[in-house]
């Protein structure tokens, strides 16, 4: 009898601690479990050809930082492909760290789009970039059929989006086809293009030096012929030979003259 009571006393002692901590783990159990962490955007964007501007991303902390924290709240964002980071790559090169960190942010917008909503939306979107009214830092979403493209003010062309890189709530990331340029950043599209220099004035031509003319200078006079005639006798027989009569000198002829008058007295 007295162990009959003993059993009953243990019993009624254990079985209320067996009871609670069974209840405890039946609890413990149901607790819900905690949500996944969000996955690296970074890595996301490389695993769907977007090494290059993931890289650009990683290496840049506000922009980095940004990115992952947009994520927990929801971000839509827009790579572009490795040939066009690779050809814009020296712009970007000039740009200050702020600057390379707004381009950046530029790419995506603090909303989650699915697919389908991407294609139903169109109009201006803010970006991870936008900063109040001073920076806007805003693109135009424009959509045609199944294309959706991305306009800026500061290019000519629309950015294509090429196909869906990752896509699970609340985090989206489309491959675009070339690099978005904020206006903020950049010229405008439409600005007036810079008026050319003007061209050089060219001298005017001078005038030619004039040449001296020079007189031509008679050729000095030779000496004399020993055997020569006198000047007077060579201008005689100048005029003679001209005449066509004979030259004959007056010395000869006086004497002739007399004796055929004496000899006609």
């Amino acid at each position: 009898m007295r162990r009959l009571h003993l059993a009953a006393a243990v019993l009624a002692v254990f079985l209320p601690l067996a009871v609670s901590a069974a209840g405890g783990k039946a609890t413990a159990a149901k607790a819900p479990t905690a949500p996944p962490a969000p996955p690296n955007i970074t890595a996301a964007m490389a695993k769907g050809g977007c090494k290059a501007f993931a890289a650009l991303v990683a290496a840049s902390p506000d922009a980095h930082s940004t990115f992952q924290s947009a994520g927990d709240g929801g971000v839509t964002a827009f790579c572009p492909s490795d040939d066009a980071v690779r050809s814009f790559m020296p712009r970007y090169k000039n740009l200050s760290a702020d600057g390379k960190a707004s381009l950046l942010l530029f790419h995506a917008v603090p909303v989650y789009y699915a697919p389908r909503s991407l294609k139903s939306n169109n109009g201006v979107m803010n970006t991870l970039a936008t900063d109040g009214s001073a920076n806007n830092f805003n693109f135009t979403v424009q959509n045609e059929g199944e294309q959706v493209t991305i306009k800026t003010d500061a290019s000519d062309h629309a950015a294509r989006v090429k196909s869906t890189v990752y896509d699970k709530d609340p985090i989206a990331i489309y491959a675009v086809d070339t690099v978005l340029e904020p206006v903020e950043l950049f010229e405008p599209a439409d600005s007036p293009a810079p008026a050319p220099a003007p061209a050089p004035v060219a001298d005017a031509p001078k005038a030619p030096k004039k040449q001296a003319r020079h007189r031509p200078v008679a050729d000095a006079p030779g000496p004399a012929a020993e055997d020569a005639a006198p000047a007077d006798q060579r201008k005689n027989y100048k005029k003679s030979a001209t005449s066509g009569a004979p030259c004959l000198p007056w010395a000869a002829v006086l004497p002739v003259a007399v004796a055929v008058a004496a000899a006609l007295a």
